[in-house]
Order: structure tokens, then sequence, then C-alpha cells
């Protein structure tokens, strides 16, 4: 693989693309992987214990390490308590070759309310910190944003089918399995046709690449994984740079999310992402999450740390 090749393919990873499962067993669906990632080993009553992918980047996916912490919240809290909103902090890269321990502090167990917060510790060090808020059904106003209008997800080609198009760019990339089945409506940056700044907006419908378990929790933390992917790249279209194409060096910082309705993550989901503002080598970027139905499912935002050298 050429050195413009590897840089695609660390940067796509750092951005949040779509991650590949390398490694996973003959015969075995790549997504039943991803679930396997998210079914954490319980070690205490408060404490649980998660693994990367056999085969990964050299830091772990920021929306891996998300969902675990989100998984490791909701098995100490009763079901028919829907998480409603977490918020996130990237404290230090993690490494995928080791387990992550998960500590949950059990904040308060309200009667409509409860609140956890999750540690997520690599060699005795905090890589990331989580609170989220669960509630119990409640009646009340109802409204939401309309969903943008959009072409159908199966009028729109496959991520494998895009990224073959650049093979010297991207390499075995393209061939590799992936979790999460994702289809572009806006050109992706790394398949741009012209340069400059665009729009700072990037659209993508996603869902998980096959069947997932009646598991209210594992749908919510699906999504929470997807929530890490393409969320940047609409900073980043706003002043002409793309993955691969420049040198950018990218990570999650904080990550917010809000749960509005119920979702299946099996099914499409549009990801609607915007990115308002960019100062500091910090980008920030918002998401809009609905379903294929129109229903507005889920809100974002995220922090990043974005250095970009550009290329003479």
């Amino acid at each position: 693989m050429t050195e413009a090749a590897r840089r695609a393919a660390s940067s796509s990873y750092d951005a949040g693309v779509p991650l590949a499962v390398d490694g996973v067993p003959h015969g075995q669906p790549v997504l039943d992987r991803l679930v396997g990632l998210l079914d954490l080993e319980r070690i205490e009553e408060n404490i649980f214990r998660g693994v990367s992918p056999a085969q990964s980047p050299t830091r772990v996916f920021g929306g891996q390490v998300a969902g675990q912490a989100l998984i490791a919240a909701g098995r100490t809290v009763p079901v028919e308590r829907r998480v409603h909103s977490l918020h996130a902090y990237f404290i230090r890269p993690g490494d995928p070759s080791i387990p992550i321990v998960y500590e949950v502090d059990r904040i308060r167990d309200g009667r409509s309310f409860t609140t956890r917060r999750v540690t997520a510790i690599q060699r005795g060090k905090a890589i990331f910190a989580l609170s989220a808020s669960f509630q119990v059904d409640e009646p009340g106003m109802e409204h939401g944003e309309p969903m943008p209008d959009v072409p159908a997800p199966e009028e729109l080609p496959t991520y494998g089918e895009q990224v073959a198009r650049l093979p010297e760019k991207v390499g075995r990339l393209a061939s590799l399995p992936r979790p999460i089945d994702v289809r572009y409506v806006t050109e992706p940056g790394w398949l741009a046709t012209s340069s400059g700044p665009r729009a700072p907006r990037n659209q993508v419908w996603m869902r998980a690449d096959g069947k997932l378990p009646d598991d209210q929790l594992l749908h919510v933390c699906v999504l929470t994984y997807c929530s890490d992917m393409t969320l940047l790249d609409a900073v980043l279209a706003r002043h002409g740079v793309y993955w691969g194409a420049d040198d950018v060096q990218g990570a999650s910082l904080d990550h917010a999310l809000w749960f509005h309705r119920p979702f299946r993550a099996d099914e499409w989901f549009l990801y609607d992402c915007a990115s308002p503002s960019a100062s500091n080598a910090r980008g920030l970027a918002t998401g809009r999450f609905f379903t294929r139905g129109g229903s507005h499912i889920a809100t974002v935002v995220q922090e990043g740390l974005l250095r970009v050298n550009r290329r003479v």
C-alpha cells in the first residue's frame, strides 16, 4: 500500500468512517461481531470489561467506546427506563490491543429519572467519561423537525461501490466487511471530483447490516456507535479539506446525544450533519437522525480536534 493509501486508511478511521471488521470467523456475519463487542463481560456489580476487534487501527474507534460505556450504564438501570441523553468526553486515545474496564457510578435513582456516570479505564487511567440519563415513558408535548428531502437509500451506491472507484487510495479497505451499511447522499470528500470549499453539510443513510436482537438498549448503542461516523466531515467540507487528500489529524473531543423517540437501528435512518463553527483547531458539528418515515429520533453535537497541514 502506498503512503497516500496508508494516510487515507488512517484518516478514514480517525474520522469515524464506517469501521471495517477484520479477522471475522468464516460464516459469522460481521454485524454479529459488532453485537459481540457491545456484549460486555460483567466482572463485578458495577464493573464491566470490553474488547476491541481482533485487528484494529492504532486507537479505539470513539463510537465503540461510547457504545460500550452506554451498555455498561444501561445494564444497571431497569429496562422500563429508556436512555434519553448522554454527554461524554474522549480523554485519552484507547489502545485496541488491551481490554477496556468500565466502572459505573450509580449517581441517582429517582421516581422518573435515573442518572449514571461511567469511566472507561486502561492501564489505570481514564480514557473516556460518560454521563447518561434514563427516564420512564411519560405523555407530553410532541413535535419534531421535518426530515430533509433526499433520495432513498436504494437509489444510492453502497460504501464498497464508492470506495472501489479509488483502489489506489484505500487498497484492501474496499473489500473488508462492515457492520454498518452506509449510503452517502452528499458526495464524500474523499471522492470529490472538484476541489475547494463546499457546503458545511454531510448526509448519509445508515443501518445495521443485518438483523439485530429485539433489545432496545442494543439499538440505542448501535446508533451511538454510528453517531461518531462522518460527523466531522461537515467541518472539513466547509474549508475544502478532505480525509486522505490532505494531511489531517482528527479526533473526537466531546460528544452529546439526545434520544427523542424509539427506533430500530437495523432499519434505515438518515444522518443529517452540519457545522456551525470552527476555531482554535477545533470544529463543531451537529447531527439529526430521522427514520425513513420522517420521524426525528435523535440529535447529536460533537466537537473534534482538527489539525490540518496543507500539502504543497
